[in-house]
């Protein structure tokens, strides 16, 4: 009874911990993970499991997978019960763009970069921000896209008349760092982007988050602490 005690002791710690790490880490473990993440994740499981291997003797060790088994449906069925705890274990979706501006504050809530709502939004088939309406992180890390009415199908060819050219927009600031080959590539200079600033009542470089040339030579701007009168929430207020 020792070892049973033992390992079922041991791999309830685990379950813990491991709920714990998973829930500080975030929902890119669930989705997008770069390699960092990904190294991490398994190093995390593979001590975990090694914890149990080592400690425990015989083939009571095959107890703490059952165990893990039994524990994660049971979790299931009480979260299903409990909107509470569901909250708790696994965060509310989180709205990371509202009308075509991207919410900072919330992505750096998330710890959701740049780099990565890019990615995300081209994996919706959305390569302009400004044809997006709103743009929500789902709690099992996958980004859900509305589209403003305007870039929703029915296309101009479904009533008859003839479309232009629709390229993908070319990035010019990240993160208020100017991309200087994208820049030049495009035969735009420095003075031509300051003066767009300006136009734009954006008096540094630094606090624009995100800054795209479209395919129709217009400048597509975000800055951070974007001054929105409403913010959208879609979590649940109890």
């Amino acid at each position: 009874m020792q070892e049973l005690a033992e390992v079922l002791w041991k791999s309830f710690f685990l379950f813990v911990l491991l709920i714990i790490l998973t829930r500080i880490i975030g929902r890119k473990l669930l989705s997008q993970m770069t390699y960092t993440d990904f190294v991490i994740g398994v190093t995390i499981g593979t001590i975990a499991g090694a914890f149990v291997v080592n400690s425990v003797r015989g083939l009571w060790v095959l107890l703490s997978p059952v165990f893990f088994a039994v524990a994660t449906l049971l979790l299931s069925l009480i979260t299903y019960k409990s909107l509470n705890l569901r909250k708790m274990l696994q965060g509310e979706p989180v709205v990371i763009i509202q009308n075509g501006k991207i919410l900072e504050k919330n992505m750096k809530k998330v710890r959701f970069h740049i780099d990565l709502l890019e990615m995300e939004l081209r994996n919706q088939g959305v390569f302009d921000i400004t044809e997006v309406e709103f743009a929500v992180l789902e709690t099992h890390g996958q980004l859900s896209v509305l589209k403003k009415s305007q870039n929703l199908p029915v296309t101009k060819r479904d009533i008859g008349k003839s479309t232009q050219y629709k390229g993908m927009a070319t990035e010019i600031i990240k993160d208020g760092v100017i991309l200087e080959q994208n820049l030049s590539q495009n035969n735009l200079s420095f003075g031509w982007l300051y003066n767009e600033l300006r136009k734009r009542k954006v008096k540094d470089v630094k606090d624009v988050v995100y800054a795209a040339l479209q395919t129709d030579g217009s400048l597509y701007t975000d800055i951070e602490e974007d001054d929105l009168k409403y913010v959208q929430e879609i979590e649940d207020k109890r």
